[in-house]
């Protein structure tokens, strides 16, 4: 009997940190996977039909949320478009707003334009990981892949040949898993 009582203290023991461990890695995860700009991603998560949780894992990988953010490639912003990107979507929105790239400083337009080209990408890719390799490589990149057997699995992107465009997809995943776990997936709550 007594040996019983202990193993149930030990289990629950056990159990109650389990517990807290959880408690402990969602705090965590929370304070590296911020939800920023909450009201522009909602409106252009809604209008685009982009979820949410792929909005914020794409700004989180691509600038950590710093609106000035410039690469080495001159992509600017929250969602790092270039300009020649950001001119092509205006068109492709028969935008004929006066402005140049110095817009995509601005969170709104920025999120704008980067929830609207991933709608794009989503529309002729249909897979997210694929979606984020376009995002990543481009298009035509893309496209090139999945005319090959070695890169194409059923319309998925399988065997991604840039490594960097391989990790890109890989933190895009992981942190849109975590965006859904934390904040917009009721049943993992």
């Amino acid at each position: 009997m007594r040996r019983s009582v202990v193993i149930i203290l030990i289990l629950a023991i056990a159990a109650g940190f389990a517990s807290l461990w959880v408690v402990i890695e969602d705090k965590i995860l929370e304070k590296t996977h911020p939800l920023p700009y909450y009201e522009t991603v909602e409106k252009y998560s809604k209008e685009y039909a982009v979820p949410m949780d792929v909005i914020y894992a794409v700004m989180n990988t691509e600038s950590s949320f710093k609106s000035d953010a410039v690469s080495d490639k001159g992509a600017i912003g929250l969602m790092q478009i270039t300009p020649d990107t950001f001119e092509w979507l205006k068109a492709k929105m028969d935008d004929n707003t006066d402005g140049d790239s110095d817009l995509l400083y601005n969170p709104d337009t920025n999120i704008k334009y980067g929830t609207y080209f991933l709608s794009l990408l989503y529309t002729e890719f249909g897979v997210w990981d694929t979606v984020y390799a376009a995002y990543n490589a481009g298009m035509s990149k893309v496209r090139e892949w999945l005319g090959s057997e070695l890169y194409n699995n059923n319309g998925k992107i399988v065997n991604i040949p840039y490594p960097e465009t391989l990790s890109y997809v890989d933190k895009v995943s992981k942190a849109s898993l975590v965006y859904r776990k934390l904040y917009f997936d009721e049943a993992a709550r």
